[in-house]
């Protein structure tokens, strides 16, 4: 229980006892009870407000320590995203459809899905370059590859996650290329050469990118990831340090370590659902999960189904998907994300 919540408990049980431990019998008696309820009172609020500062401080060391720890990683992941999506995002996807023409068959799901990550895009701008390439005969096998493994990562993300260590770094990168490649594989065994997506109505967007001036295009569109994350890593750090203050270690790890690594990866698949928002914001919380005993296949289950089932991407999804195939879609990812979580407790 909470330092704060204990002294409560104590202040009010130290007034119910002064209560019941008074019978006035004469007005004076009466008098004096109600003087001592009042500095019982003002006692309460003085200790509350101490309470209140003491955690404020607590909280807020916290918070600037975590800032101070994990704001390189940030500014590194939009430095390095803007960058590849002002100068590299036009030769990725011109890479891309250059392979159509390839004879590489069910092979082709691996560089799909390699330049899926490599994309700097998000899902509502990667499903009009998906339906560009479709129109000119590009496999759904391949797009179903590119598309996933390009909701999972992407350049930024990648070099901030660097901030979780090389380790869970190296896992994002594979685990989210094998999502990829095991969802193009999906496709291609389950409807062949037949359409998976349904793409009528998506066309491509204008770019932002369009000021003739390389520098003022960069600082540009590193403004505009600033503006889209911004909020969302400073609440990130919040919840580190809330959960540094209040959430024990020993009871986390027991939850998500690898003493219980069944339930502790189906655990992270699920909260992974509801509590991602933001990639950015999950990496301070992600940090602090590993630094408290989480498992690292626990890690890479919350890293996958995530970004997977983010409500934005859900709804660009049900779109070209339809209900049916929606719905294989959150199976496979749920499927995917535990048994990768499992093997990956195995091995690291």
């Amino acid at each position: 229980m909470p330092e704060w919540q204990r002294t409560v408990l104590r202040l009010r049980n130290y007034q119910k006892n002064s209560d019941d431990n008074s019978s006035p019998a004469t007005l004076s008696e009466g008098v004096g009870m109600a003087v001592k309820q009042r500095i019982s009172g003002k006692v309460i609020c003085v200790e509350l407000f101490a309470v209140i500062r003491r955690e404020f401080i607590y909280i807020s060391y916290y918070f600037y320590v975590q800032l101070r720890q994990i704001a390189f990683y940030w500014i590194l992941g939009m430095v390095i995203g803007s960058l590849v999506s002002v100068f590299a995002k036009d030769a990725i996807h011109n890479c891309f459809g250059r392979i159509r023409d390839k004879k590489w068959g069910i092979f082709g799901v691996i560089p799909a899905s390699l330049l899926g990550i490599a994309s700097p895009l998000c899902m509502y701008g990667t499903i009009p370059i998906a339906a560009s390439f479709s129109r000119h005969g590009m496999r759904h096998d391949w797009l179903a590859a590119f598309m996933m493994s390009s909701v999972l990562l992407n350049p930024q993300l990648l070099f901030y996650s660097t901030a979780l260590g090389g380790t869970a770094m190296a896992v994002r990168l594979f685990s989210c290329t094998l999502c990829g490649i095991f969802a193009g594989l999906a496709v291609h065994f389950a409807y062949g050469k037949k359409m998976f997506f349904d793409f009528a109505g998506f066309e491509p967007r204008a770019s932002h990118d369009t000021d003739p001036n390389l520098v003022i295009r960069f600082l540009k569109n590193l403004g505009r990831n600033v503006r889209a994350t911004a909020l969302y890593f400073l609440i990130g750090v919040l919840l580190s340090a809330l959960f540094q203050r209040y959430v024990p270690a020993d009871g986390f790890a027991e939850l998500f370590g690898k003493r219980n690594e069944g339930f502790g990866v189906l655990m992270a698949a699920t909260i992974g659902v509801p509590l991602y928002a933001c990639g950015g914001g999950t990496i301070p919380l992600l940090r602090q999960w590993l630094v408290s005993g989480m498992s690292m296949g626990s890690a890479a289950a919350f890293m996958i189904t995530g970004p997977a089932t983010k409500i934005t991407n859900l709804g660009a999804l049900k779109i070209v998907l339809g209900a049916r195939r929606f719905v294989l879609y959150l199976v496979f990812v749920m499927v995917f994300s535990l048994v990768t979580g499992l093997i990956t407790n195995t091995i690291v």
